[in-house]
């Protein structure tokens, strides 16, 4: 093993790029992050210019390549990106972009989702029997129905992702991660299925569509030799297929097997974990084949709104003029006993992604009387995220897939009142890993792969993934959570039909 080389792992996230350099043991070497912004020109949309995607990007490498010495540049082996999704864009046959590119979190495309789930193909049993409105096939289908000029001019119709490796190396080529999990790929059934397409009105879709489909850790191709030149970057670099921002992420967690439970704590909370047996669970998406590691089925659930309920709270209740409005909710939180003295909330506030697929339920608050204060509700709001990961996870278990441990990375992690009423509430062990920076660190874990430095995402994981610290749970407090969780899931029993009004 050569301890002298490098990689190089980006991530194009919702809110900005990151670059990073890794030596092959994982330590970050130098690295950037910069902003972009999104565009919301209609209720239910959101946009964003890939033209800002590569200005930003290519700020952050001039910045990283000018705090490393030339020996450290001319040794970085491969560069990998992960990148949100389906976030889609239509392109002429130069890779320009025809219009700005439909975000992951658009739903415009409800009616195609709808068409797409009617017709109950075969294939959707390997995406949790439907696909949601935030996929790859919706978002296509509504630009062939909305955009017909577009969608005539277009030379193909691609993920972020693939703009992004198009640029860096001039090859069209799309993750099996993405095209797995967002366009009904089905590597162990023949991969595309005509059929599927016809049925759903996208006959033409290998006309429109990329269909080399390269595995993650596969090479894509070498470095474009201007943007080596540009930056004095090592020339032979490899391009190295990644996938999915919060999928990559696993393995800059350290996940790259059955047992553990990956989960990106932000905004919104996505959990997903393997499986050495192909197993079809209902609420669950997936389950994918081969995804990310070999052999391996990856299963998704998600919680929409979480880290988003918590800034709501601190807006409405005007939290502002604490110094440090999170601080100051938990000192008054930790007064408050476990299950808020009565006080029940359902974490529904953009609807459920799983275990219920509902995209009508809602936020409640329920319980409240005239002794609770805003400290009770804001713990409420705690535990309703903690809830619905639990929903989640029994969910994993009672259909065969074990969860030993939690992996946790994102903006929660600083939280450590909320992580330990997550543990609590789960009754499962939390490991914080070193670099919060999960997505990227695991593009250079893939990179590494990719360029041969370790011969699978197992050992690259264990080489290159450091634990930082870890939550236990508190059995009598789990104990206490049961009744917490019954009274969850009986509310939203109840009010479902209520909230589909």
């Amino acid at each position: 093993m050569n301890t002298e080389t490098y990689f190089m792992g980006v991530d194009t996230g919702t809110q900005s790029v990151r670059v990073v350099v890794t030596d092959i043991k994982g330590q970050v070497i130098a690295g950037d992050e910069r902003v972009y912004e999104t565009f919301y020109p209609q209720a239910g949309w959101a946009e964003q210019k890939p033209a800002d995607w590569w200005r930003c990007f290519n700020e952050a490498v001039k910045n990283v390549m000018s705090s490393l010495s030339k020996e450290v540049r001319h040794n970085i082996q491969a560069v990998s990106v992960c990148s949100t999704s389906s976030t889609v864009i239509p392109v002429d046959e130069n890779g320009d972009p025809l219009t700005d590119a439909i975000m992951w979190m658009d739903t415009r495309a409800k009616k195609e989702m709808k068409v797409i789930n009617a017709t109950k193909h075969p294939v959707l049993a390997y995406s949790g029997g439907e696909d949601s409105v935030e996929w790859m096939i919706p978002k296509v289908l509504w630009i062939k129905n909305n955009q017909k000029d577009i969608y005539a001019k277009s030379h193909k119709i691609i993920e972020q992702l693939d703009w992004m490796n198009y640029q860096l190396c001039g090859v069209y080529a799309t993750s099996i991660c993405n095209s797995t999990c967002k366009w009904n790929y089905i590597e162990c059934e023949g991969g595309w299925n005509g059929e599927f397409f016809k049925q759903v009105g996208l006959e033409d879709y290998a006309e429109k569509l990329v269909l080399d489909v390269k595995h993650v850790g596969e090479l894509v191709g070498t470095i474009n030799r201007s943007f080596a030149d540009q930056y004095d970057i090592n020339p032979d670099m490899k391009v190295v297929q990644g996938g999915i921002d919060a999928h990559i992420g696993m393995l800059g967690l350290g996940v790259a097997k059955e047992g553990k439970l990956a989960m990106i704590m932000g905004t919104s909370f996505v959990q997903l974990a393997f499986s050495e047996k192909k197993l079809n669970l209902n609420g669950i998406w997936g389950p994918y084949n081969n995804a990310i590691v070999p052999d391996q089925w990856l299963l998704e659930g998600g919680q929409i709104s979480a880290g988003s309920i918590i800034k709501w709270f601190m807006r409405e209740f005007d939290m502002s003029a604490h110094e440090n409005p999170y601080a100051y909710m938990n000192e008054r939180v930790a007064k408050i006993p476990a299950g808020s003295e009565g006080l029940v909330a359902l974490d529904f506030f953009q609807g459920n992604r799983t275990p219920y697929k509902d995209a009508n339920a809602k936020g409640v608050i329920y319980g409240l009387t005239l002794s609770h204060t805003k400290a009770h509700i804001y713990r409420a709001l705690l535990e309703s995220v903690a809830l619905g990961t639990k929903n989640i996870i029994d969910n994993f278990e009672a259909q065969g897939c074990p969860i030993n441990i939690i992996v946790g990375c994102g903006g929660v992690t600083k939280d450590a009142t909320w992580m330990q009423i997550i543990a609590d509430v789960t009754g499962k062990p939390i490991v914080v890993t070193e670099d919060a920076s999960a997505s990227v660190l695991g593009c250079a874990i893939v990179a590494a792969v990719g360029s041969g430095a370790y011969e699978s995402f197992d050992a690259a994981t264990t080489g290159m993934v450091k634990e930082a610290y870890s939550v236990q749970p508190n059995k009598d407090l789990y104990a206490t959570y049961q009744g917490v969780f019954d009274t969850y899931t009986e509310i939203y029993e109840n009010l479902k039909h209520t909230m589909a009004k």
